[in-house]
């Protein structure tokens, strides 16, 4: 069985550190870069381009509000001709760069307010995904698994990849528990590992009731943005290494190539 890992790096700014960025690339298969909206800039474009292709992980681009101040974490209602614009932009962005570095961009992934809001509004994750669609047919798409964003994006029948959160507790209802409640975060690397092989095995999200919700999962999100997160990224990489699972880039999984 395949499964992919993906982080997002590049992302640096006052809010957030890019630090661990040449550790993380080393456990990570793909690489979900920071486009300059709510973070990072062409200098760190290029390094995690570089330190990427050095390491056979695959590159994509993630796009976000235009709105550095908040890390891109405020929500904002936009046309779906701003959204369109959004997403574009920022590929267009990561993509030149990228070709400078003999590299491609191969898979998209919102960021934020941006994601988190098309998780629940099917016309905002349709704007999206069309914008997608309309750069590139054969870009993958990145999606939490059973959101608004994965149904819209069947229905383009475009190639997507659902991911879990590794650090992250679930609803019943199988959104994200809200950062600003207590449980929301996993922070203990063998909870956090134990907790990704049961999701990746089952191909079901673990809600943190105990409830399980049957879903498709391809990728894992991890973070590691401190040394305790990176202590939980090499321990999930090690423990599905352990238990027979092939880890491989988002566009190198068979889905994807065949």
């Amino acid at each position: 069985m395949e499964i992919n890992i993906n982080c997002d790096l590049g992302e640096k700014s006052k809010h957030h550190s890019n630090k661990y960025d040449p550790d993380l690339l080393k456990i990570v298969n793909s690489a979900n870069i920071a486009c300059g909206y709510h973070a990072g800039d062409k200098e760190t474009m290029d390094q995690v381009i570089k330190i990427s292709k050095k390491n056979g992980v695959s590159i994509g681009a993630h796009p976000s509000f235009n709105d550095p101040e908040n890390f891109g974490r405020e929500r904002m209602n936009l046309t779906s001709e701003e959204v369109r614009k959004l997403i574009i932009d920022q590929y267009e962005i990561l993509q030149k760069i990228a070709l400078d570095n003999g590299d491609k961009v191969s898979h998209i992934k919102p960021h934020g307010a941006l994601n988190n809001m098309a998780c629940e509004d099917i016309e905002l994750s349709s704007t999206i995904a069309n914008a997608i669609k309309e750069i590139d047919k054969d870009l993958i798409y990145l999606v939490p698994t059973g959101s608004k964003m994965e149904e819209a994006a069947k229905k383009l029948n475009m190639k997507i990849a659902c991911e879990i959160f590794a650090d992250r507790n679930y609803e019943d209802d199988g959104n994200l528990v809200s950062r600003k409640k207590p449980h929301a975060l996993i922070t203990d690397p063998e909870e956090a590992k134990k907790h990704v092989l049961k999701m990746v095995k089952s191909q079901s999200i673990n809600c943190h009731s105990g409830k399980q919700i049957p879903c498709e999962i391809d990728s894992v999100c991890i973070h590691g943005d401190n040394l305790s997160a990176l202590d939980t990224a090499k321990s999930i990489r090690n423990n599905l290494l352990e238990n027979k699972l092939e880890l491989r880039p988002l566009n190198k999984m068979e889905k994807f190539i065949s």
